[in-house]
């Protein structure tokens, strides 16, 4: 297949795209290169793919309107995985324009662009934090997801309802995808435990928020990109089960699909740490600080819709995670 992968000298992007040049698809990766966090390390996770015969390199803003009609036009892909996005909750609370500008404007183009090009799936990037002030755990496909608490949050939930009209109006197949908390080799800076490791090893202080009370579903980027190109191989299709009824957030009468992607076994963030501090072999001096304003303090995937769609699962031990993220941390910044 020729696929789009928007994101591509991303963090996840690039370990997706590297699944599908292995299986021998063409991969026309797309990125713009912005300086939301060092641009070199998306410069080293680009050169692991360029030089591949199946891809090609774009550097375009999905926002780019003009640019993408363009390329969508010349390629005629024939399924996309839109991966690109103003990441990060906290960032939004201080640049909310940015998260408009790529994660509404740059969704509604990706949108138009397989509508109007004949792409037979689009597999998007939603995230967890679409659950925002849900408290039922594990959080599931079948609970309302209307009270986010960022607006990062809410233009991922923006994104599922976008995909959902698209689905329904046009035929469009869309699958969106609930990551939670990716973590692993070349992940980015501003997530904790890049930013743990680093603290640990160069014997600075961590922030610990919200005391230290906090609960992840850590999910291990392996999982995650295994997990995006199952589900890019099984075109969404209308469930016959639907009913309008009793509506159903999990079902639709179009072909549409969302999916969680956890782990689905919950780390407290101490335990996190601990595993981390084990792996560097140094403890940690640790700042406790309340509860940051647009963050949750658990989080917990069910992953069965996932599993029964693709008969897939994570899996990675938290622990084996944190000790291949230290063992490339080390190597790729020489400490």
């Amino acid at each position: 297949m020729k696929v789009l992968v928007t994101g591509a000298a991303g963090f996840i992007g690039m370990h997706v795209s590297q699944i599908l040049l292995a299986r021998g698809d063409q991969v026309v990766g797309l990125d713009n290169l912005n300086d939301y966090y060092d641009p070199q390390l998306k410069h080293d996770r680009l050169a692991r793919l360029t030089g591949n015969p199946g891809f090609e390199f774009v550097k375009l803003d999905v926002a780019d309107r003009a640019g993408m009609e363009a390329l969508f036009k010349q390629h005629q892909f024939d399924r996309v995985v839109h991966l690109a996005a103003q990441a990060g909750v906290r960032y939004s609370l201080v640049n909310p324009h940015a998260y408009i500008e790529s994660n509404v404007s740059g969704f509604t183009n990706i949108l138009e662009g397989c509508r109007h090009n004949g792409v037979a799936h689009l597999v998007y990037a939603s995230s967890s934090s679409v659950y925002g002030g849900n408290t039922r755990m594990p959080f599931s496909e079948h609970h309302g997801v209307d009270h986010p608490v960022s607006l990062y949050a809410a233009t991922k939930k923006a994104n599922e309802l976008m995909a959902h009209t698209y689905s329904h109006l046009f035929g469009l197949p869309t699958t969106g995808l609930r990551f939670f908390t990716v973590y692993g080799p070349w992940g980015r800076p501003d997530m904790a435990l890049f930013l743990f490791t680093k603290a640990i090893i160069e014997g600075r202080p961590i922030d610990v928020f919200n005391h230290g009370k906090m609960v992840r579903d850590f999910t291990y980027i392996d999982d995650i990109a295994e997990g995006v190109v199952r589900t890019l191989d099984r075109v969404a299709t209308p469930d016959a089960a639907y009913d309008p009824v009793q509506a159903d957030p999990a079902r639709s009468s179009a072909p549409y699909r969302v999916f969680n992607i956890g782990n689905h076994n919950p780390t407290p963030l101490m335990a996190f740490i601990e595993a981390i501090e084990k792996a560097v072999g140094k403890t940690a001096e640790k700042n406790f600080m309340p509860l940051q304003d647009g963050d949750v303090p658990a989080t917990h995937a069910d992953v069965e819709e996932l599993a029964a769609w693709t008969d897939f699962r994570p899996a990675m031990p938290v622990e084996d995670g944190i000790g291949r993220f230290v063992a490339w941390y080390r190597e790729y910044f020489k400490n």
